[in-house]
Order: C-alpha cells, then structure tokens, then sequence
C-alpha cells in the first residue's frame, strides 16, 4: 500500500459517522458484509468495513482489482446491482461472485469533491436479497453521496489544520530569531553606550562632543527598539512581560527622571508633571517608568506641539492612578479599537517615530500588573490612565 492509499484509509477512518453508515446500510440492504473501498486502476484496498459473516478483510486489506467488480463500477463509472447472482442475466457466470461467494450484491460510486473517482461503497452476501427496489438504491446513493462530503471536508480540514501547523511553526521561529537578535544586538549596543560615556568625561571640542551626544542619543534610541521587540516577542510566545515586583518607596523618581529625559530629548515642548505616591508601591518600577515613556512618548508625538503634555501620578486603594493627557486631533472611534494593537502607528506624516509597539507594550505591563490601561478622546482632549490595585493586597 502506497503512501497515497495510505493517507485515504487514514481518511476515512477518521469519520466518526462511517460505522453507523456501513451498519445502517446493512440493516437496510440485509448484507452482512459491507465496506468502503478505495479504487483505483492498479488496486483495490478496504477503507472500512462491516462484517458479520467473517469475510476476514480488515482496513488496510488488498484485494487483486481485477477479481473485483469494483474495476467495472470505476472503468463504466455506473454502480452495480445483483439481486441474485447464479440467475442474473449478466453475472450467473462471472467468476467474480463465485470466487467470493456471493449471491447479493451492490457497489456504489463514491467521488472526491473534485468529481474524481474515489472508490465504491459496496455490499454483499452469501443469501440473494432484493437490491433493485428503488429506495434501496437510492439509499445506497444517498450514503455514497454523504461519504464524498465527509471525505471533502476531512481534506479541507487537514490542509487548514496543516497551514495552520504551518503558520505557527514559521511565527514561533520568527519570533525565537526576533528574541535572538535581540539579544546579540544588546551586547556590541552596550559596549557602544560606555564608550560613549566615557567620551563625554573627556576634554573634548564643542563640535565633537556634539557628535558623541548624537551617537549617545541613537544608541538608547536602538537600545530602546531592542526592548521594545525582545518584550513584543516575549509577549506573543506566552512569556509575558517579566516583573521584578518590589516594595518601591521612590516611585516617583523614577518616573520624574523619564519625564526629565523626555524633556531632554522634546526641548521644544513643555512637560508639566505632578507626583503623589503615599508611601511605597508594591510593583516594578522600572516597568512602570517604561509604561510611562511610553505613553509620554505617543502623547508628545501626537499631540498638538503648542500645548502643553500633563503627567499625573498618585496612590489610589493601595495601588497606583497614572495619567497622560495632551491636547491635539480626537482619536475617532475606529482608531481606538486598534491603539493597543502591536506594529500599529497613527496618521502622522512622519512615520520614523518607532516600530508601533509602545502603546501595545505599556497595556502588556498594565496587565502584567494587574492594572488595566484605558484612553478617551475628545476635542479637547485625549488621556491614557494606567491604574492598578495593590499587587498582592487584593
């Protein structure tokens, strides 16, 4: 049995609802042996069977086609009926129903749902039976119609299974090359990060010192790309975004030191941000300093550059309210529905400002601690709240 046979057993036996046929047409027909048979022009093998007259095939089983009838119903494309086989006109002296003994039998046509021939429904028995009667054909008409729609939506539902095996297998080795990358990338980036540093301590001229802060400044910028991926990647391969859940008495400075970086790198723009944690914060705070440029970094972007960007945090319940508010173009409703999706980007005529990751990686933080993270829109304003309970506390 080749492989291609192999695979069209596999088939059939994988339709739950082919033993009730093959016992329902037995019932209905009074043949106790009746089988699904995958012809073709070179060979004959059982699909499944139904058998209570001990025949002996099981599925897998040859048969040599030309002893069959089978090789007719395939080559005529027509089925065949015996009532009564040592009186039928036609068959009384065929040697096919001598050699299995049989007396009855019937042999239905079942097709792909290509329209190419299959193989036979088929059905036999060592007594005569009334065959020819029309509602037994048309039974047996109608169960070989019914297996060639089983036989088609088993083929569709193993190439969508195999696509979508498929699929997964090429995401999950792009993301681990992703993940990878990332990591290599970190290791040459640091070392470019130190030397810059190093650079600034030294007595260097005003033009290049200006160079060395521009390398400096594309270097956390990459530095900043890379985490933005490694953590994309993290999250779509079931990792999450990793916490390092502290007792944090200075929340605050830390995020005072993103908003004065961002100040640093937008000196255009005006900041104005406010601060009010009563006592410590069970959380990750450079995550949540990571949450927090993130937003800060959308809102200076899309916001409207004569206005200014509040900031405000402050202790809520034992956990922790977050606010960025700018003013600038409402976020229409359909737009919203997509902001927290990954590699999405707005309608901004520069399209250099990252890879459409920040806002999805802030909700992926707000939900790593338990928080959720919310935006609303109007004319006159839009805001993102970040708010989250006490970890731990309920």
């Amino acid at each position: 049995m080749n492989d291609s046979t192999a695979a069209d057993v596999e088939a059939v036996q994988a339709i739950s609802a082919v033993p009730t046929m093959l016992r329902v047409v037995s019932e209905t027909t009074g043949l106790r042996f009746v089988c699904v048979a995958r012809v073709t022009q070179d060979s004959w093998t059982t699909c499944a069977v139904h058998d209570s007259i001990g025949f002996g095939l099981r599925p897998g089983d040859p048969l040599d086609i030309a002893t069959t009838l089978c090789d007719e119903v395939r080559s005529e494309n027509t089925l065949i009926v015996i009532d009564k086989a040592s009186e039928d006109a036609v068959y009384c002296m065929h040697p096919t129903p001598k050699l299995y003994g049989f007396e009855s039998y019937i042999s239905v046509p079942v097709y792909r749902g290509n329209g190419e021939f299959f193989g036979t429904l088929c059905a036999l028995d060592p007594l005569p039976a009334k065959l020819s009667e029309r509602k037994v054909v048309d039974t047996l008409c109608l169960f070989a119609k019914l297996l060639s729609y089983q036989l088609e939506s088993e083929r569709r539902l193993t190439e969508s299974e195999s696509a979508l095996c498929n699929e997964r297998a090429t995401s999950e080795l792009r993301e681990q090359f992703i993940g990878v990358l990332g990591h290599d990338v970190r290791t040459p980036l640091s070392s470019i990060l130190t030397g810059t540093e190093l650079l600034r301590r030294m007595e260097l001229s005003a033009p290049a010192l200006a160079v060395v802060e521009r390398i400096q400044r594309s270097g956390k910028r990459i530095a900043s790309l890379v985490d933005d991926v490694v953590d994309f990647t993290r999250g779509r391969m079931g990792g999450g975004i990793p916490l390092m859940v502290a007792e944090t008495a200075d929340l605050a400075q830390h995020l005072r030191h993103v908003v004065a970086e961002l100040k640093d790198v937008h000196a255009d723009r005006a900041i104005v941000s406010e601060f009010a944690f009563e006592g410590g914060v069970l959380c990750d705070p450079k995550r949540i300093a990571q949450l927090l440029s993130n937003l800060l970094v959308n809102a200076l972007i899309y916001g409207a550059p004569d206005e200014p960007v509040h900031v405000a945090g402050r202790s809520a319940d034992g956990g922790v309210v977050l606010s960025v508010a700018n003013r600038g173009v409402r976020i229409t409703p359909e737009k919203m529905a997509q902001l927290f999706q990954p590699f999405w980007r707005g309608d901004h005529p520069c399209k250099s400002h990252g890879l459409g990751l920040g806002l999805y990686i802030a909700s992926e933080i707000a939900h790593a601690h338990g928080g959720v993270l919310r935006v609303s829109s109007s004319d006159e304003l839009t805001v993102f709240r970040f708010s989250m309970p006490g970890i731990g506390r309920g």
